[in-house]
């Protein structure tokens, strides 16, 4: 990815809790010698180095990815920013916004149990403390059955880089009219921007 030097995310726990926020990502790999995507939800185990996720068997992506060089892309708020906020129209437009790319071999999982506790964490991860479902309570010959139509894995990550492009390359001043236009829209990506912005600003 490219990164200019005032966009660069060094923090490793920043990034980390990116991507447990921003879990929903997408997948790249090679599939029949043609770039192919697959989005999904993945969950993080950062103390041992892995993505945990599962494919449709249906998905046919699975069927020549293992030991694949893959890259992960987790996306987070973004949205325009327009020249007629800054002090000057002598300016052009620009895009804001946080991206994670992971880099990494993936695995296929034959494991059952592996399997079933990726699962069990990921539907923890989602639901509400105080729901009612729980994983482990559904009927184990339902569960097998269901388990049948999927394909799961693990992603041993390699490589991460992080990028939050927040108009760290502009005046303090400029950030802050930013900061103020972002922070009266209603659109909850322009509301997310300005948070991290002013965020950026205060750690300096």
């Amino acid at each position: 990815m490219y990164i200019p030097k005032h966009f660069i995310i060094k923090d490793e726990e920043v990034i980390y809790d990116f991507i447990e926020r921003n879990s929903f990502a997408t997948l790249f790999s090679q599939h029949n010698g043609e770039p192919y995507a697959t989005h999904l939800p993945l969950l993080l185990n950062k103390e041992e180095g892995f993505l945990y996720g599962h494919f449709a068997r249906t998905n046919r992506q699975w069927k020549d990815i293992e030991g694949q060089n893959v890259l992960v892309t987790f996306q987070g708020p973004h949205c325009y920013i327009s020249p007629s906020w800054y002090e000057t129209n002598q300016a052009v437009p620009t895009w804001n916004y946080i991206a994670i790319h992971v880099y990494g071999e993936l695995e296929i999982v034959e494991e059952e149990k592996e399997v079933f506790e990726s699962l069990a964490d990921m539907v923890s991860k989602y639901e509400k403390p105080d729901s009612s479902y729980h994983l482990e309570n559904v009927d184990e010959t339902y569960i097998k059955g269901m388990s049948k139509g999927i394909v799961g894995f693990k992603i041993t990550i390699n490589k991460i880089e992080g990028k939050a492009k927040l108009s760290q390359n502009h005046p303090v001043a400029r950030q802050e009219l930013i900061i103020k236009q972002l922070g009266n829209s209603s659109d909850q990506n322009d509301i997310h921007i300005a948070q991290l912005m002013k965020k950026n600003i205060e750690i300096k």
